[in-house]
């Protein structure tokens, strides 16, 4: 008989066997010991990501296990591409689990010139922002459906603000250390 626990993480309620409980307070104050800046706002979002890797790998009623948890913290990794420490990494020995990387159309607000939707559409279909805008452009002056289509996308694309949103924009999987990058104190 295992003793279960019941976890909040990333605002969501878990029930999660004492051990993987155990396992993932460890990667936790690993991970957070490796990181140099903007700590609070990558752990924020890193157990928001946790959060959401177990809702999508669970059942509803489902507990998580050791198994599971092992396989999320080796799916994220550290925040410097690194190695956690050995002495916290013995119970799972499978390889990383590849994971798909989604493309989600966000406004670039780190690369924006007005609005950012130029640039998150540049990001989004992986062309350069001078053509996006130089096609915006175009259409404005052609028969001024430029400025109404450019109006229609800023008040609909929802802005990448998070790191993993940011991650998402460039069709990067949101790992830990690629989630690191995008910090608001810099990189």
């Amino acid at each position: 008989m295992k003793k279960v626990l019941n976890v909040g993480i990333g605002g969501v309620p878990f029930v999660m066997e004492e051990d993987a409980y155990k396992r993932l307070e460890a990667y936790l104050g690993h991970f957070k010991a490796k990181l140099t800046v903007g700590k609070q706002e990558v752990m924020d979002e890193l157990e928001q990501r946790i959060a959401e890797l177990f809702t999508d790998n669970l059942s509803s009623g489902q507990v998580i296990t050791l198994e599971l948890t092992e396989r999320i913290i080796t799916q994220l990794g550290m925040p410097d591409g690194g190695e956690e420490p050995e002495s916290s990494n013995t119970y799972y020995s499978g390889p990383p689990p590849k994971e798909q990387a989604r493309r989600k159309l966000y406004r670039d607000m780190d690369g924006k010139s007005l609005g950012g939707v130029c640039s998150g559409l540049a990001l989004y279909f992986d062309i350069d922002p001078v053509l996006v805008r130089i096609i915006f452009i175009i259409v404005f002056f052609a028969g001024g459906s430029g400025l109404l289509a450019y109006i229609i996308f800023w008040i609909i694309t929802p802005p990448a603000e998070t790191p993993a949103e940011k991650c998402e924009l460039r069709g990067i999987p949101p790992t830990a250390e690629n989630m690191s990058k995008f910090t608001a104190y810099g990189k």
